[in-house]
């Protein structure tokens, strides 16, 4: 639980969060949810994506759509040969080889000669077919119900050991997972907008752990419906994961296909399931941050299907509404920090890191992780952030849509020409879904809840730099961690005003401080190395034998600091004159 906040602090905690209960469902009748609307017709649903597709290819590839299928059956010919995987189907290989046979050819087969327009439509059927079998998910109401009784065993279980220190306490004293797994924001208005329309979620990506988490704290916690989110075709690589992947209600996302056929027809699967009323969920950052850092430029591939769904919407005649809603993910330490920082360190310095392992998949690390959320009074928190319309619009629990100056707009009305007719214009809504995408950021930093670990690693890496402003990011990294640790004066002072930085923001609605933070200095302090320190061998921040404060790697350090990093604080911050020890001089 929280500590009691110092009520000598400016700007109490505001009025944002629901915690410690859990919601009952919006709809309990599972065979009434749009996503299993959808398995039970998913044939119609694939003839409908097909159609789709094909059409807007040849609209936007017609006049080269030769040479788009040549580049494409080359590149699917590359991939089976250099990137072959257990999940692809078989024989891939000559059927992409037979493909590139009857381009050559212009056949529609073998025997059959045709002209070079038939030939090509025909192939690009074919290939859209093949792509929207496999991208196209089911929902079974069956593997469902168990996946919901796995987890909630497994978390459960697992977390009352923890509560009690000790795997003896499995079965003892019963601690409420949603006391752990907070679901917190504007849940209330997301409940209610959920029954007004469509709702696609779209959260910030820091670990591969958190489609399950989102997906488990969605039902069990905040009682929203399941919802269809893209799963990556490696994950089908093991049997038991392909089982339930194949089952929840995942569609499949293939990231070795880069051609224009493929990226189109899972961009229009995208825009038929909204169009169509299922709830949906989506990372638009597109892979897991490997700095740390809240994304800041969002791919717009599939945050513009929402916005073309909901102009579709609109030309069919409905009036239900697409809500967009940013879900900010708080870790009080990520499961794949140390793989994550390096990988990006050798991507940003040029090779300078040596590729660590990324132990995901290790059932091992996975329990560790949890063990160490659970174990030390941890939480790991799921910010429901501030719904918006497609356009960016602020939205009410009523549905209606509101300017930045706060006057009331209609979302419709952006989708009409200059004759008041709703039309397809996809330069406009491109431009669309940039304004969405920057008004995403802005509530990822205004809603995701600021925690100790953020807030003493950034405090912490920031007095590094200043300690050695002439040298650049590489250069501190080469630093030998085990010489220096930081004083702990100093850095009471530095995370305090930084605190105080935060609560202004917080009162200005562009961030959420946790209550943690509202207490005096060295106690956060206390709290974030407490956190921080309990998974990962090589520790960002703890104490020494003496009581210090030291890093074991400054890498994993800046990995957590990059949390921080994008809200720009440490220009407002008046640093100490001595503020790291060097034990080589002691």
């Amino acid at each position: 639980m929280y500590p009691t906040p110092d009520p000598t602090l400016p700007h109490p905690a505001p009025p944002f969060e629901r915690e410690g209960s859990a919601y009952a469902h919006t709809e309990s009748d599972i065979e009434k949810w749009e996503i299993y609307k959808l398995s039970e017709d998913r044939a119609n649903f694939v003839r409908r994506l097909e159609a789709a597709s094909v059409d807007r290819i040849n609209q936007e590839h017609g006049d080269n759509l030769t040479d788009v299928l040549s580049k494409t059956i080359f590149s699917e010919q590359v991939r089976t040969k250099t990137e072959p995987w257990k999940v692809d189907p078989p024989q891939e290989r000559s059927y992409w080889k037979r493909l590139a046979k009857l381009l050559a050819t212009h056949s529609i087969d073998e025997d059959e000669p045709a002209s070079a327009e038939e030939a090509a439509q025909s192939l690009l059927q074919r290939i859209v077919h093949r792509y929207a079998e496999e991208i196209v998910g089911t929902f079974k109401i069956p593997t469902f119900r168990f996946a919901r009784r796995f987890l909630t065993f497994f978390f459960g279980r697992l977390l009352n050991a923890a509560g009690g220190r000790t795997f003896t306490s499995l079965f003892s004293k019963k601690v409420l997972l949603q006391e752990k797994l907070q679901v917190r924001g504007y849940v209330d208005q997301v409940r209610q907008l959920s029954r007004k329309g469509t709702v696609v979620l779209v959260p910030t990506h820091f670990s591969n752990l958190d489609s399950i988490l989102i997906g488990y704290a969605l039902d069990q916690v905040a009682g929203l419906e399941a919802m269809a989110f893209g799963a990556g075709l490696n994950l089908y690589n093991t049997g038991y994961t392909a089982y339930f992947m194949n089952r929840l209600g995942a569609y499949r996302v293939d990231r070795r296909k880069r051609n224009p056929i493929y990226m189109t027809t899972l961009k229009l699967m995208s825009k038929l399931l909204i169009q169509r009323g299922v709830p949906s969920l989506f990372f638009p950052g597109g892979t897991r941050s490997r700095s740390g850092a809240l994304e800041t430029h969002l791919k717009l591939g599939l945050l513009g299907t929402a916005v073309e769904a909901q102009r579709a919407r609109y030309q069919q005649g409905r009036d239900e509404k697409v809500f967009i809603v940013p879900v900010i993910l708080s870790y009080p330490f990520v499961l794949e920090a140390q793989f994550l920082i390096e990988q990006h360190l050798r991507r940003e310095g040029q090779d300078r890191y040596i590729k660590a392992k990324d132990s995901f998949h290790s059932l091992r690390s996975i329990l560790k992780f949890v063990w160490g959320v659970f174990s030390k009074g941890n939480e790991i928190t799921i910010s429901l952030g501030q719904p918006l319309d497609v356009v960016g619009n602020r939205v009410e629990a009523n549905g209606k849509s509101y300017a930045l100056s706060g006057r009331h707009v209609s979302t419709r009305e952006y989708f009409r020409d200059q004759h008041g007719v709703i039309n397809e214009d996809l330069q406009r809504e491109s431009e669309y879904t940039r304004l969405l995408a920057n008004r995403i950021v802005e509530r990822y930093h205004a809603d995701g809840i600021v925690l100790p670990s953020h807030l003493i690693s950034y405090a912490a890496f920031a007095m590094l730099e200043r300690s050695f402003p002439k040298d650049d990011l590489y250069a501190l990294l080469r630093l030998p961690a085990e010489d220096f640790y930081f004083r702990k004066d100093a850095l009471i002072k530095v995370v305090e005003q930084l605190r105080d930085q935060l609560l202004k923001l917080e009162s200005e609605d562009r961030a959420k401080v946790s209550n943690e933070l509202r207490v005096p200095g060295a106690e956060i302090i206390r709290q974030g190395i407490a956190s921080i320190g309990n998974y990962h061998i090589d520790k960002p921040l703890r104490y020494d034998g003496d009581g210090r404060i030291v890093s074991d790697n400054f890498s994993m350090l800046h990995y957590y600091h990059n949390r921080l990093s994008t809200y720009r604080l440490k220009h407002k911050v008046t640093y100490p004159p001595l503020m790291l020890g060097d034990e080589r001089k002691e």
